[in-house]
Parts: structure tokens; sequence; C-alpha cells
């Protein structure tokens, strides 16, 4: 019976000092300065509705243009989706053929006289097209030089726009409207202004062709 209350005894102490040694820690945790809580904790979670105002303020506030090089090759491929939307078997109404539509008269210009092994040619047309665009830099240097970065009739005229427009009508018709101050303008068969080739193909860098007085066509 005296050692069952001595257990029962030293139990009950047992007891009351762990019970005492956890009061003590949880009152250090609430009153220590650096853990005590003023404020409840909680997170403020986007509702929906303000989800995808957030969103879609950030994208149209967002810069998604796209820098181009403006290279040669973008030029003369925008060029030939002008002229042919880059068909190269392509023949118009009035004879101009190819990716570029050249007439038979300015592939003699450049020293092509066979017209069907050109349309047939996809490599020779690219070929012609650089010839042609060597031999109008050549022909419009003095145009080029003197008039590049001015503006006419509101366009500003850059080399590239003087050479598509040359392209669209020849070089002559292209000093034309230069020296004119723009009164005279040259107009195609479809009703094509040379004064849209100008804005449409300003400001590509062309610097990497050369201006040739005869240009081959290796």
């Amino acid at each position: 019976m005296i050692k069952k209350c001595s257990y029962f005894i030293v139990t009950a102490s047992a007891i009351a000092l762990i019970t005492m040694a956890f009061k003590g820690v949880e009152k250090t945790l609430i009153t220590n300065h650096y853990y005590k809580i003023s404020e409840p904790l909680a997170y403020n979670v986007s509702t929906h509705e303000s989800t995808l105002s957030d969103i879609n303020e950030k994208l149209n506030n967002a810069d998604f243009s796209i820098e181009t090089k403006n290279t040669f090759i973008d030029f003369k491929e925008a060029l030939a989706v002008k002229e042919s939307d880059g068909d190269y078997k392509t023949v118009n109404s009035y004879g101009y053929m190819g990716k570029y539509q050249f007439g038979k008269g300015t592939l003699k210009y450049i020293g092509l006289k066979n017209t069907q092994d050109f349309l047939n040619n996809p490599a020779l047309q690219e070929k012609a097209f650089v010839a042609y665009v060597q031999k109008n830099k050549w022909i419009l240097r003095r145009e080029i030089q003197k008039y590049a970065g001015k503006t006419i009739r509101g366009i500003l005229i850059t080399e590239s726009g003087i050479l598509a427009a040359a392209h669209l009508g020849g070089a002559g018709s292209v000093q034309d409207f230069l020296r004119s101050n723009g009164n005279v303008s040259f107009v195609d068969g479809y009703g094509t202004d040379i004064k849209t080739y100008l804005k449409a193909f300003a400001n590509y860098d062309l610097t990497t062709i050369k201006a040739e007085k005869n240009p081959k066509i290796a």
C-alpha cells in the first residue's frame, strides 16, 4: 500500500513538473518580443476578375515590337511579295514575268535574252534582281547622295526607296520625280505610283550592294 502511494506521488509529481515545463515554454513564446505577433497572418489572393485585369493591363503596356534588321534580303523579299506574291512562274497581263516581274526590255538591259530560260530558272531570277539593283544604284548614285534624307511631297527619300521605285518605273522616272520636286510622277499600267514604292520600301539597309555600271550575271 505504501509502495502504491509512493508510486502515485512520484507519478503525480512528474506530471506536474512536465506541465509546468510546457507552460514555461508557452509563456516564453508568447512574451518573447521577437516572436510576438501583433497582427493576424493573412495572404491577399487576387480574385479571378482582378487577376485577369492585372494581366490585361500588363499585356496592354507591354512592348511586343519586333526589331528587324531590314537587310537586302528583307528588301528583295518584301519587293517580291509586292510584285508577284513571290511566284517565280507568274506572268502578268503586260508580259512582265517572274518573282520580280521583269519585262523583256529590262532583261535585255542587264544582258539576258532567253526569257523562257529566265522564267524557269529561280536562281537566274535572283541573280538578275541583284544585277538590276546594282545597275540602278550606279545610275542613281548622284540622286541617292543628293536627295537621301530629304522630304519631297511628304515622303522621306531613302536609298532603298529610290531603288525600289526604280524597279517599278525605271531609273529615269525616279530622276524625273526627284528633280521636279515631286511634280512628275510615274504610274504603271495598274495605277501604281512610284511614290508608293518610295514610301513602302524606305529605310532598308542596302550598303552591301555595290553600284555597278555593267554588272555581270554569272
